[in-house]
């Protein structure tokens, strides 16, 4: 089962002040012409003490961006540069969101609130500033899904429709606009070091560093600062790549400027889950060459990571941040195995690279679904053995074996007979239902459905 979310007192912060004024820029919010309540994270607004808000009073905050009290005075725009499909590009930022607010949970730890559609900014170039109400319908159910399956996500904590008629290339417009907050440990980028290097901003840098390591790891600085928060963010990541093959999701867009220095996944675009285990299957319908192919995020994320490091350069020699680069493949693999064994509900026991190794090949000589075997094999034994006694299994079932259940199986999502999915042909039903008919029930019974899973799963595995 999974561990419940625990309420906590609103405990308001402004720690970004500390890295202004270089870092972000004040803005206004967008005058929408509506605020209509779509979804309204009840599950984690009370652990930031803002479970008690009246729909009125959350349309105020989160659709007319009335301030949180003792929180940040305006809006701001942060400032980051990127590789963008490893193309630097020093013309980026935020373009269509800001961070709101911060606020800590029960446990002390800071939280950001930032948006998506809430209006133009010195950086939205040609951009509207806006977002399609459909980009945050996918959104809740990416979080949520994502959530479910053990990854370390942003949550999404607010959508509300702002009446307005947006046109756009890519799917049939005028279409309806929203606005959305997302509850996130933090929206320090890897850009957000690159810009600052790109400067020669040099105390920018220093204070990024000492601000990651503080604010956010809760660490305190060694004799080396820059190496030792690159090791956390390697730690981080490595987990957050694994994480992402083992629950078969597909980022689309793992830019350096959409990778956050806590491993933290956000920001989702063209988000798609692969049916099959298909290294090549690729989310976004621009990423020509599948740079960012299901079986080629975790070399992608890495890649990422390395930039950090050579944005790190000014404040340190390169072998000590070499170091800690080339932990990534080692702790990728043991996460790998952590997360694996945690999905499929057996501990460790075995020969688990030779059991996922096995794994993959039964499912892709087969075709056998991802969800549908982490479902049939739940605690290491098949639902159905006749389904898998084929020679495309003989191998994991010979390396399964040496596992033993990890948990009670009894909660009544395991005996489903379909297992909960998130593909795109139910992403565009759900999305129909709500454009066509104003129908929100197929995307509530969705969530309802996919937090059962998650309770099902119970919690993620810890880092070691």
């Amino acid at each position: 089962m999974r561990s419940p979310l625990q309420a906590a007192k609103y405990r308001p912060a402004n720690e970004i002040a500390a890295l202004q004024p270089d870092f972000a820029d004040p803005v206004a919010p967008a005058d929408f012409p509506q605020t209509i309540l779509r979804f309204r994270n009840d599950r984690w607004a009370p652990t930031v003490g803002l479970g008690s808000l009246t729909d009125e009073q959350w349309l105020a905050h989160f659709g007319r961006f009335q301030p949180l009290e003792g929180s940040l005075p305006q809006p701001l725009a942060l400032r980051y540069h990127g590789h963008q499909f490893r193309q630097y590009n020093p013309d980026i930022g935020d373009g269509r969101g800001f961070l709101f607010a911060q606020l800590r949970d029960g446990a002390g730890r800071l939280l950001d609130l930032g948006t998506k559609g809430s209006g133009q900014t010195p950086y939205s170039r040609f951009g509207d500033g806006r977002l399609t109400l459909k980009g945050g319908v996918r959104e809740i159910l990416a979080t949520e899904m994502l959530e479910a399956l053990g990854v370390n996500t942003s949550k999404t904590f607010s959508i509300i429709e702002t009446g307005e008629a947006l046109e756009r290339n890519d799917e049939p417009s005028p279409t309806r606009a929203a606005v959305m907050v997302r509850l996130s440990h933090s929206h320090i980028r890897i850009g957000s070091f690159q810009r600052a290097a790109y400067f020669e901003d040099k105390a920018l840098l220093e204070r990024l560093v000492d601000y990651a390591l503080t604010k956010l790891y809760g660490a305190v600085p060694d004799d080396n600062p820059p190496a030792q928060l690159l090791g956390r963010v390697v730690e981080r990541t490595a987990d957050l790549a694994a994480s992402y093959m083992v629950a078969g999701f597909v980022h689309g867009v793992l830019n350096s400027d959409n990778i956050n220095v806590t491993g933290e996944s956000f920001d989702y675009g063209p988000w798609r889950f692969t049916p099959l285990w298909e290294a090549g299957f690729t989310a976004a319908y621009f990423d020509h060459a599948g740079l960012y192919a299901f079986g080629r995020q975790a070399e992608a994320i890495h890649w990422d990571v390395a930039q950090l490091a050579v944005s790190l350069r000014p404040l340190v020699e390169a072998h000590p941040l070499i170091a800690q680069l080339e932990r990534f493949p080692q702790l990728y693999g043991e996460a790998m195995a952590r997360r694996f064994c945690w999905r499929l509900g057996v501990a460790q026991t075995g020969d688990a690279p030779a059991m996922i190794e096995a794994a993959v090949r039964g499912m892709i000589a087969s075709q056998t679904p991802i969800d549908r075997f982490f479902q049939d094999w739940r605690g290491g034994a098949p639902r159905d053995g006749a389904v898998y006694a084929g020679e495309e299994w003989a191998g994991f079932r010979e390396t399964v074996a040496g596992f033993e259940a990890s948990s009670p199986h009894d909660h009544p999502y395991w005996s489903a007979p379909s297992p909960c999915s998130m593909h795109i042909d139910e992403v565009e039903a759900i999305w129909s239902a709500i454009d066509r008919d104003d129908d929100w029930a197929p995307l509530h019974a969705k969530v309802a459905s996919i937090r059962a899973m998650g309770d099902a799963l119970g919690d993620a595995p810890p880092l070691p």
